[in-house]
């Protein structure tokens, strides 16, 4: 799926993108460099790929992107034909192993426009502005400021039910970090497990942002399944998350993770107006 030559969407699910004047865009950590990603935005809930990466400061790689292809997907007939509509997909990799956490965590049992308010809200008290060309946007803070939290703090946010996971992932990124981000996707995702109040469910989700590898993702969650069920809704899907897991799986084969971020990305685009 990766490296296919026509894009038409940007995958623009994490809760750092900001959306205005006619671009989205995301500020990142990149090892000790900060860049800004871009692409343009559509009026319908899509981003178009004019895009880029620009490096504001320090020095290293561009953050890494990968392209997924529904032209190449086999399964579901009625699925296939939705994400074919919806064109080729590239995703940048989230460069920060401590945010890709941090990010997961924030997720964990809520919808995700409640999780982007949180994450936005934790970045613009704490995290660090950064003017772009395109507009101001803000840092995830770090591991250390996070793990320096008072309580009084995290209630003032609204993160009191976040703060003892938010606190032991920022406790294990500052130990941790460089020996795990180098792992591949099933090592780490074991090492994350290790994590008080990191489970399946966040380690998984983690490694996904952090890889571009979402054959980790928690591929049987309400997310995927509302949008499997609103791409092909003549689909005899089940309904259980258990049987879901199963039957998904099956049908996806080793093509699971394109078939995963694909729909995804479906719903990422038909999501404005449903809360999940």
């Amino acid at each position: 799926m990766r490296g296919a030559s026509r894009v038409g969407w940007v995958m623009t699910d994490h809760p750092g993108w900001l959306t205005g004047s006619g671009t989205s865009l995301r500020v990142v950590r990149s090892g000790r460099s900060i860049w800004v990603l871009r692409c343009a935005s559509a009026g319908d809930g899509g981003t178009p790929l004019v895009t880029g990466a620009d490096r504001l400061s320090g020095a290293g790689d561009a953050p890494a992107s990968d392209v997924f292809d529904p032209a190449m997907l086999v399964g579901s007939e009625p699925a296939v034909a939705g994400l074919r509509r919806l064109g080729v997909v590239a995703r940048w990799r989230n460069p920060d192993l401590w945010d890709a956490l941090a990010t997961a965590v924030l997720r964990q049992v809520i919808r995700a426009g409640q999780a982007r308010a949180l994450y936005q809200r934790l970045c613009r008290a704490h995290g660090d502005r950064v003017n772009t060309r395109f507009g101001e946007a803000w840092l995830f803070p770090t591991s250390e400021t996070v793990a320096a939290l008072p309580d009084a703090e995290f209630a003032r946010l609204g993160l009191t039910f976040k703060r003892q996971a938010l606190r032991a992932a920022a406790h294990a990124c500052l130990e941790f970090d460089a020996k795990w981000s180098p792992l591949p996707p099933a090592g780490l995702i074991s090492e994350l497990r290790s994590i008080p109040r990191v489970g399946p469910w966040t380690s998984g989700a983690a490694v996904a942002d952090f890889t571009n590898d979402f054959s980790r993702y928690p591929f049987a969650d309400l997310a995927v399944r509302t949008w499997a069920h609103r791409l092909a809704p003549r689909q005899a899907w089940p309904e259980s998350e258990p049987e879901f897991a199963h039957y998904w799986a099956e049908m996806a084969g080793d093509q699971l993770g394109a078939w995963t971020l694909l729909t995804l990305a479906w719903g990422n685009r038909h999501a404005h107006g449903v809360a999940l």
